[in-house]
């Protein structure tokens, strides 16, 4: 027996399906480009509170001299084929890190293109590190 549904119900599921894909489009949107981001790269340098390589992207946790960092790293994928693994960092090490800052000034948040470790670079984003 087929199912039936008004139609004010078929256009409360329709405007429900339209609303969480556009919900879902803007979330991956925000969080895979980098418009949220500056141009300009800028150099952070801190030490390592905490060190997360979860999924979509490794972060890590910075205390630098104007306060904590979320320093996004690059997807599981690329961090892994830059050399940079959980072992790479922990917290206490001095870290370098290049990349774009949030265009927020309010939050102290960088997408790396390039970390360095003990003296050892990680190249995240090779074809995203230029000089300023």
């Amino acid at each position: 027996m087929p199912i039936r549904l008004t139609r004010r119900r078929a256009a409360q599921l329709a405007f429900s399906g339209a609303a969480a894909s556009t919900a879902l489009a803007s979330s991956a949107r925000a969080h895979h480009g980098w418009a949220w981001a500056e141009g300009e790269q800028a150099t952070l340098t801190g030490t390592v509170q905490s060190l997360s390589m979860a999924p979509p992207h490794p972060s890590m946790h910075v205390q630098a001299t104007d306060g904590v960092w979320f320093v996004e790293l690059g997807n599981p994928f690329q961090t892994e084929r830059s050399g940079f693994t959980q072992a790479s960092a922990k917290a206490g090490d001095t870290i370098v890190a290049l990349g774009n800052r949030h265009l927020d000034k309010t939050k102290l948040h960088m997408k790396a293109v390039r970390v360095t470790v003990a003296g050892r670079t990680y190249d995240l984003y090779p074809e995203r590190i230029r000089s300023n």
